[in-house]
């Protein structure tokens, strides 16, 4: 019995402990210093030693400026505890007391402990950079290392070094580091690419490759090449990492693992050229049938986007060698799939289509090669305006892989569904959902169509235009171009003037874009810029003219439609790839 009384009391104990810990910490938070301190006395009384405690203290103490009351608290730990730490909190209380030479007395003792021991920088130097003494904490690490050459501080002060604004010293330090310690590259690369990030005016960038350029033809250790690589990646410059990875492989032929992650990401950016010339050279050079299906795969999705309808029984045929040649099992699923989906949506089978999926229904599938059979034969039955039967597939979907990104894509389409068949109630309720998707495509898409059906709700209760404007998108989900701008052309004459006029244009505009009337496309793109500035759409007018300048090799007019997407539109989806490409078109990317 007095065994359990005193683990309930020890219980107890330990929540009133707990509690009075969190009330010090509120008090210190909302700036009640004078309730803090008295907390925090009472906590030390019960832990005299805890470090955390006593530095909540002083610093209460400090910030009601009783510099002497803090002095005296430091001075007694200090005497008591022989902690060399503790000299830096004594100098720091003299430096907000304004006394610099007292306040430097006791930095420069601190430092000297070091010589004492080198294993005293760890809480000397920590001190120094808790109170933002960046070149104490330096002068700490560098003379640690002076008397214990085994002692290596590279990464710390690399990050001093950055925090100091010596963006070449941190950028040396750390690849010398990375180099003699691979282990730490993951966690450099971090810290150089939030640098690389917040890099506006690309001098950093500029200055990181120069260095890893220099370091590459001075030592032709493979690490370079990679390290190269990945630079160019986070430029999104894909093109100059495949130099970098084709050198990798012609010296380390044992793994294709980067070489078509960097094609994916290239695919990724709508970078179809690069995409298409790595996945030739994996084919060129591979004899993995695994292999040899993915960059046939890819290489003919990037043939089918850019091709013209005159091709497309060429295409058709191509397709169907390919899955003759690797035959109809689950390695071959994507080329089949791919197959179902061109003949349904490009040459307008979707008979030939569903009988495609479902002979490939019939395979032994897993779990995700099933839910993207299931994903395609659902579009194949939208394509045919039976939604209802589509439905079934995507919450088919939607219940296999619940809080997976294939389930929240198969939710985005039941709610595209519900949408196209103006059931917008329950589709605004599927949207709103979505918008905190853990994948930012299907969060964007989500928030776009959800403010779509909200506003013009809101705007027409009868939602006949949102109606008109729902079909519009689905025939741009059939592929019928001419028949889609047809109907936003009709719906632009009949709403002129009203919220859904800046939508229809920007559809307009999408559409000319897809079919290649250039002229057209930025026509209506222009029209949102000069009448609609204060709409939604505003930043994706002007990215998508950009875009078309760009492709244009219109430089200066595409430079100055980026431009206003920096500074006038921060927190657009766009802004990232706009500040890269306004970049690359004023020459930062060739420093």
């Amino acid at each position: 019995m007095k065994k359990i009384l005193l683990i309930i009391y020890l219980f107890f104990s330990l929540i009133a402990f707990s509690q009075n810990e969190q009330l010090a910490q509120n008090y210190f938070e909302k700036g009640e210093f004078e309730k803090a301190i008295i907390s925090y006395e009472e906590l030390l009384k019960n832990q005299p030693s805890n470090s955390f405690y006593f530095q909540k203290l002083i610093e209460s103490n400090q910030q009601l400026q009783r510099y002497d009351v803090a002095e005296k608290l430091i001075q007694d730990r200090l005497d008591k505890y022989r902690q060399p730490s503790i000299l830096v909190e004594l100098g720091y209380n003299f430096q907000l007391k304004k006394d610099a030479s007292r306040s430097k007395k006791y930095y420069d003792q601190a430092v000297e402990k070091i010589k004492e021991n080198p294993s005293n920088v760890y809480a000397i130097a920590s001190a120094f950079e808790k109170k933002v003494l960046l070149e104490y904490a330096l002068q700490s690490y560098k003379l640690a290392v002076s008397i214990e050459p085994k002692m290596n501080f590279n990464y710390q002060m690399a990050v001093l070094y950055g925090q100091s604004g010596k963006t070449d010293l941190m950028i040396e330090t750390f690849l010398d580091e990375s180099f003699s310690n691979p282990n730490s590259t993951i966690m450099i690369q971090n810290q150089l690419s939030r640098f690389m990030g917040e890099d506006v005016e690309g001098s950093f960038n500029a200055s990181l490759r120069k260095s890893l350029l220099l370091r590459a033809q001075k030592n032709q250790d493979l690490f370079w090449n990679q390290f190269l690589s990945w630079f160019f990646v986070q430029q999104k410059e894909y093109s100059k990492a495949f130099i970098q990875e084709k050198a990798i492989y012609r010296r380390d032929p044992d793994s294709f693992s980067n070489i078509v992650n960097l094609a994916q990401l290239a695919l990724e950016e709508n970078e179809e050229e690069t995409a298409q010339e790595i996945f030739g050279f994996v084919l060129e050079n591979t004899r993995d049938q695994d292999l040899q299906i993915l960059a046939n795969y890819y290489l003919m999705e990037a043939k089918i986007k850019k091709a013209p309808e005159k091709n497309y029984p060429a295409i058709k045929s191509e397709l169907d060698l390919l899955v003759k040649k690797f035959g109809i099992t689950p390695y071959s699923l994507q080329l089949q799939i791919l197959q179902a989906h061109y003949t349904t949506f490009n040459m307008k089978n979707p008979e030939e289509g569903k009988a495609i999926l479902k002979r490939t229904l019939e395979l032994p599938l897993n779990k995700y090669q099933t839910a993207d059979v299931k994903m395609e034969l659902a579009d194949i039955l939208l394509y045919e305006e039976k939604f209802n039967q589509a439905l079934i597939y995507y919450s088919q979907i939607e219940e296999d892989l619940k809080n997976d990104p294939v389930g929240h894509e198969a939710s985005l389409k039941a709610g595209k569904t519900s949408y196209f068949k103006t059931d917008f109630e329950w589709a605004l309720k599927q949207f709103k959902e979505l918008k905190s998707a853990s994948t930012q495509l299907i969060a964007n898409d989500a928030l776009e169509l959800f403010l779509l059906i909200n506003d013009n709700t809101v705007a027409d209760s009868t939602q006949v235009g949102l109606k008109k404007f729902a079909r519009g998108d689905y025939l741009l989900y059939q592929n019928k171009n001419k028949e889609a701008l047809e109907q936003f052309q009709s719906i632009l004459k009949e709403y002129k003037g009203q919220e859904i006029e800046d939508e229809t244009l920007l559809r307009i505009g999408q559409t000319y874009q897809k079919m290649g009337d250039f002229t057209s496309a930025l026509a209506n793109f222009q029209s949102i810029i000069d009448n609609h500035k204060d709409g939604i759409y505003i930043d994706e007018a002007l990215f998508f003219s950009a875009e078309i300048y760009s492709d244009l090799k219109d430089t200066e007019k595409a430079k100055a439609l980026y431009e206003q997407i920096l500074f006038n539109h921060e927190d657009s989806i766009y802004f990232i790839d706009a500040r890269k490409k306004f970049r690359q078109l004023r020459g930062d990317a060739s420093l």
